[in-house]
């Protein structure tokens, strides 16, 4: 799974520039925990959407889409270990619809369900 971290070394300068990479980043955690369309995400650096999904993934290799599942899986997994929330409160908060769809990011990214993780 990419982090913030990786992707600052992975960067390939293609698409997007490391300010405009980081810009969009950043706005990804901040709003994690609501439904980031692609359209609001072109906004953030006033590309059109067909403009920056080519663009974001030219830069990290993986598309915006794919990108938020992985980062809302990471969230849900540091709150699986550090808080004993439930579930389904963790799947909401970090941006799912559901437990349902959470427990089916989870095990596709991890390999594990989430209650395998507590």
């Amino acid at each position: 799974m990419l982090t913030t971290t990786t992707l600052t070394t992975k960067f390939k300068n293609k698409g997007l520039t490391r300010t405009q990479l980081q810009q969009v980043l950043d706005y990804i955690q901040t709003h994690l925990d609501r439904d980031l369309s692609l359209a609001e995400l072109a906004e953030t650096l006033n590309f059109s959407p067909t403009y920056f999904a080519s663009a974001f993934k030219q830069a990290i290799e993986i598309s915006p889409h794919q990108y938020v599942i992985q980062q809302r899986v990471e969230r849900a997994k540091l709150m699986l270990s550090k808080t004993d929330l439930a579930i389904a409160d963790i799947a909401l908060q970090v941006g799912f619809a559901s437990q349902s769809h959470l427990n089916q990011q989870f095990k596709r990214l991890t390999g594990v369900t989430p209650k395998q993780i507590r």
